[in-house]
């Protein structure tokens, strides 16, 4: 952890805190037998319910932890949710989004997820915000919700919400997943630390690998989504002892839980206003975006390449696993980190030029820099990677 973190034993709990929503005046007749295995829990009963119903959440992402989150909020009975989504819906996403299908394949995401939440629960209504969260937008989206729920993949949105949520005194419920691995906690600058006090920086670009290029379980998206909504459950409602103040971390393969306690940080920066969060969090670093501003050919021009036989080296700086799912032919594996670090340098050809790849761009030109300063002076990078390959010249190869 970089942040204000301390290991957490059996006997530290979380924080009570009040209900953060006001009951609905009724609950009719079809809403009792619907939510009536609620009704008769006592912390929850009717009131608890209708806190439910009264309840506008806001879900950034309608993803892999946006999709299990918005049903079982759905499920559960919360009157009013939003989906922050301008993405369309893709093969790939379907091992772990569960709130599509087959048959949504190319549809608005957005669109996609309210169907689905209309055939869990009726009574719900939907908000749609079909656009990307900006510092321009995000304050008078939030101003509308109760609650937040953030499972986005990135940095730059992860402290857009933040920061947001902090300006606008609401709590926010976070969930973070890669590989095996998940993570949550529930940030409250009014009661507790932000998103900023676990992680005061962001890690230096190409750092964290997103899922995109790192992978996930799916079924981890259901572990962490279902703790997000709990924690959202006992927030609206305020039973329990919610996350605030500790990060829990899941392990997957191991099956284990802990926690850790997130310290305020009395001596943070306050936030008092939005930012530009893609430079703040160096999304592609200074260096990589230099040495790429005059050395990147586009995908067909590396067909070009190839057709017209020029002598050139084709270098996949992507991971093994990710060469053995679809790769160039003629292009030769070598990991960035072990050309950023110096290691593979002595396996470059001096004599031919070198052209890196790796997905779609990002890695390839954080291995171009570490070549322009090697003295590789010609050395370019394919805009788009093996995707940018796969969709514009040979379309019988697989993406991912």
């Amino acid at each position: 952890m970089t942040g204000n973190t301390s290991p957490q034993g059996a006997d530290g709990g979380g924080t009570t805190l009040p209900p953060l929503v006001e009951p609905a005046a009724e609950l009719t007749k079809d809403e009792v037998a619907r939510y009536s295995r609620h009704l008769i829990i006592p912390d929850v009963g009717m009131v608890g319910q209708k806190r439910l119903k009264n309840a506008k959440v806001l879900v950034i992402g309608a993803g892999g932890l946006g999709s299990p989150a918005l049903l079982y909020l759905a499920a559960a009975g919360v009157g009013t949710l939003g989906i922050v989504e301008f993405d369309e819906v893709d093969e790939s996403n379907l091992h772990r989004q569960i709130i599509h299908g087959q048959s949504d394949l190319g549809r608005s995401k957005a669109e996609s997820a309210r169907d689905s939440i209309a055939e869990v629960n009726p009574f719900v209504r939907v908000n749609l915000h079909q656009t990307n969260l900006t510092s321009d937008n995000a304050l008078e989206i939030f101003d509308d919700y109760d609650l937040i729920l953030d499972g986005t993949d990135n940095f730059a949105t992860r402290y857009l919400v933040n920061d947001a949520a902090v300006l606008q005194g609401k709590p926010y419920v976070w969930g973070s997943i890669f590989r095996f691995e998940g993570q949550a906690s529930v940030f409250w600058e009014a009661h507790g630390p932000n998103y900023r006090d676990l992680y005061p920086e962001p890690p230096p670009p190409g750092m964290v690998p997103s899922c995109a290029e790192g992978g996930v379980l799916g079924v981890l998206c259901a572990s962490i989504g279902s703790i997000m909504v709990n924690e959202a459950i006992k927030l609206i409602t305020g039973i329990g002892e919610t996350l605030l103040g500790r990060l829990m971390i899941y392990d997957a393969l191991e099956m284990s839980y802990r926690t850790v306690k997130i310290r305020k940080d009395p001596n943070a920066d306050k936030v008092t206003e939005l930012i530009d969060y893609e430079t703040f969090c160096g999304v592609v670093s200074d260096d990589a975006q230099q040495a790429a501003a005059d050395s990147t050919i586009t995908p067909q021009e590396l067909k070009d390449k190839f057709d017209s036989e020029q002598k050139f080296e084709l270098i996949d700086v992507r991971e093994p696993h990710e060469y053995d799912i679809v790769h160039i032919d003629g292009s030769k594996l070598i990991p960035k980190d072990r050309i950023t670090s110096g290691e593979a340098l002595a396996e470059l050809p001096q004599d031919r030029q070198i052209v890196l790849h790796c997905k779609s761009g990002a890695r390839s030109a954080e291995a171009l820099s570490a070549l322009h300063k090697a003295g590789f002076s010609d050395a370019v990078h394919v805009g788009g990677g093996v995707l940018g390959w796969a969709n514009q010249v040979d379309q019988s190869l697989p993406t991912y």
